[in-house]
């Protein structure tokens, strides 16, 4: 099984089991399951739908305190948070390819002051919520104009990062927004308890009750009843594999925009600055192999590859990288495996690496069209003109020139603790912050005027 089906499957772990397999659930919601999942999801529903009217009108001020006392409830919940993380931990299969999962999964005392962070850095952007745009006075004295406004309620599928619930929790708050959470069954015990530390913590400041909800159910039934609530839910969000990607676009009576998976390049040009190719590479595949942003298709123009790939090949080596490699690369690096067509277009979230050398920038770019998920594309090089070129031709949520690829990130960008990484070719792509978790009304102030 290849690291991608493995990511694929930890994504639906509950979607894609066979009818054969009784699902057993943690000992903390076996006393809900006296309730049917639909009678459950409508409970919650009507709660978090219920919810939005007085979270959309909250004052700026109250949005920021709730955070920032959310923030302050993970950092001294964290003896507990790391408790429940480690039930989770303890259940989870990490053998058979799995250590990348394994260490989505895994809470740290620094990774849980991370997420804390990140609810203090949203509390100080701007509230997007109220702000206008584009009024104008019409001819017969009418002034029209465009308000952003809370998109409602959110679904949020999700798969074992327990970061993303705090993350997502963060971002609907502040944009005025309630959130349904569901997460993987592997994250269940972590979800449960950043839930409640949210929740308890946010109603003190004034956030009404069901603005943050998580769905407990962790079986297949509990997903594909959630995508058909349309009356209740405005948008989901799903973060995940393949597999989750399909069930929810095939599935779901609810807009979709996804976040899938990040097969991300880096191109070496011809006349890269070779010490800066080095370390954007290392840093890009080495630095946090499990995330959607880090580099798995490493690109070199074919007139710096016998310079550039020998030495990078012994650090990435040394760096325990697993190298595999065109007929080529292998020339320059001799312990590398042989690249197979499958690598190419690969996942791997983990220290494996594919190398190809090419032609020049358009194979590349061909590469790239034909194998990556629109994601992260980066080009190396010191030519305006090419960098121009290929920030204008590749087709990616985010294209880069001279920088690694896990800089596309909400967070780095400015935006505080993103929704994801979007591939979706609409209104929002590339990291989702606050002002993309609003829409656009139009406002019309009159004096009187009739149609005529």
């Amino acid at each position: 099984m290849s690291a991608e089906d493995i990511q694929e499957k930890s994504d639906v772990e509950q979607i894609d089991e066979s009818p054969e397999k009784v699902e057993v659930p943690p000992e903390d919601v076996v006393e809900d399951e006296v309730v049917d999942t639909p009678t459950y999801l409508r409970t919650l529903l009507e709660g978090a739908r219920a919810a939005a009217p007085p979270l959309s009108r909250l004052a700026a001020s109250v949005k920021n305190e709730a955070l920032v006392a959310m923030a302050e409830g993970l950092e001294e919940a964290t003896d507990l948070l790391l408790e429940d993380n480690e039930k989770d931990l303890d259940a989870f299969d990490a053998n058979n390819g799995r250590e990348a999962m394994a260490d989505r999964l895994r809470l740290t005392p620094e990774r849980i002051r991370d997420m804390a962070d990140g609810l203090r850095q949203i509390a100080r952007l701007r509230d997007p919520v109220g702000q206008s745009s584009g009024m104008q006075e019409r001819p017969n004295g009418m002034k029209v104009g465009r308000v952003r406004v809370p998109i409602g309620v959110i679904g949020i599928i999700y798969e074992s990062r327990p970061n993303v619930t705090a993350d997502a929790a963060a971002l609907c708050l502040k944009s005025g927004n309630v959130c349904v959470l569901r997460g993987g069954s592997e994250a269940i015990h972590s979800n449960m308890a950043i839930t409640r530390v949210l929740s308890e913590a946010g109603q003190k400041a004034g956030i009404p009750d069901g603005a943050i909800s998580l769905v407990e159910r962790t079986e297949r039934e509990a997903v594909l009843e959630l995508l058909k609530q349309d009356r209740f839910i405005d948008l989901i969000i799903p973060r995940g594999g393949e597999s989750l990607m399909k069930l929810v676009t095939e599935h779901s009576t609810i807009p979709v925009i996804k976040h899938d998976k990040g097969v991300c390049h880096t191109y070496i040009d011809a006349d890269a600055d070779l010490e800066m190719a080095e370390a954007i590479s290392v840093n890009a595949k080495v630095q946090r192999p499990s995330t959607c942003n880090a580099m798995e298709t490493l690109l070199v123009h074919q007139g710096i590859a016998r310079t550039f790939l020998p030495k990078l090949g012994k650090t990435l080596l040394e760096g325990n990288v697993e190298i595999r490699g065109c007929e080529k690369t292998r020339q320059y690096i001799p312990d590398a495996e042989s690249a197979t067509e499958d690598d190419y277009g690969q996942e791997f979230l983990s220290l494996t690496l594919a190398v190809k050398v090419v032609k020049d920038m358009d194979e590349a770019m061909k590469h790239i069209q034909t194998y990556g998920s629109r994601h992260t594309e980066v080009i190396v090089t010191k030519d305006y003109g090419r960098a121009l070129r290929f920030l204008q031709e590749v087709d990616a949520g985010a294209v880069m020139v001279n920088a690694s690829s896990r800089l596309n990130d909400g967070y780095q960008f400015g935006l505080g603790a993103e929704i994801g990484i979007s591939t979706t070719r609409i209104h929002a792509r590339g990291p989702m912050g606050l002002e993309d978790l609003t829409c656009c009304k139009y406002v019309v102030y009159g004096s009187g005027q009739l149609r005529e």
